[in-house]
């Protein structure tokens, strides 16, 4: 997302994370896990590291705000959402009973911050999309699909009842036309997760 909102030309390789290959144990030995960029035949690895490695490396659109406390608060926005908000909501998908209620609270509460911190804003930071916006992606286009398969979350965490600006933001950023081209498709996304439940199923038989 953020090469092509750079205009960057690259190269994308899939990972099969059951069978990973040499190049991906050479690269990243310590995580040994996926996104990771190869620059000049240096690796960088972490999302949110990559993110600023590409806002600092090329020209183009800015990805992190030029004022410090501004560009502080994206990363802590960021932060926030790789480490408070995607894991609550993926308990809230996955537990059950009196687990469920609890996580579904905690869920509920998490976003209710994002939903706050948008104040009407089509993005994260105003008209553009940055940081805290690819950090979202997760929930803009990927959430929905992991809440449906899974089955769990009754009903969706995300309704625009509860948190419209959050749904607004969730049109404005999946219909902007970069960001279209780049979303894989639902339907495969679907099939990923069906293809982890069953396995999942599988291995618990």
């Amino acid at each position: 997302m953020a090469l092509k909102l750079k205009g960057v030309e690259y190269e994308y390789v899939e990972e099969d994370l059951k069978n990973k290959s040499p190049d991906l144990l050479k690269y990243n030995p310590i995580h040994k896990k996926v996104p990771l960029l190869l620059h000049n035949g240096k690796p960088i690895v972490e999302s949110l590291v990559i993110l600023e490695y590409i806002d600092e490396t090329w020209p183009g659109p800015a990805i992190l705000p030029s004022d410090p406390y501004d560009r502080a608060m994206a990363r802590f926005w960021a932060k926030f959402l790789d480490e408070k908000c995607w894991p609550a909501m993926r308990r809230a998908c996955l537990s059950r009973g009196e687990e469920q209620e609890k996580a579904n609270e905690e869920a509920n509460e998490v976003v209710m911050f994002l939903e706050n911190e948008l104040k009407g804003n089509k993005l994260f930071w105003g008209d553009t999309i940055g940081l805290v916006d690819i950090a979202a992606n997760l929930i803009g286009h990927w959430y929905g699909i992991f809440e449906e398969y899974y089955g769990i979350t009754q009903p969706p965490l995300i309704t625009k009842d509860k948190f419209p600006n959050l749904c607004e933001w969730v049109d404005e950023y999946t219909n902007r036309s970069f960001v279209k081209e780049i979303l894989p498709p639902k339907d495969k996304l679907a099939q990923l997760y069906m293809d982890r439940i069953q396995a999942a199923k599988a291995a618990a038989q």
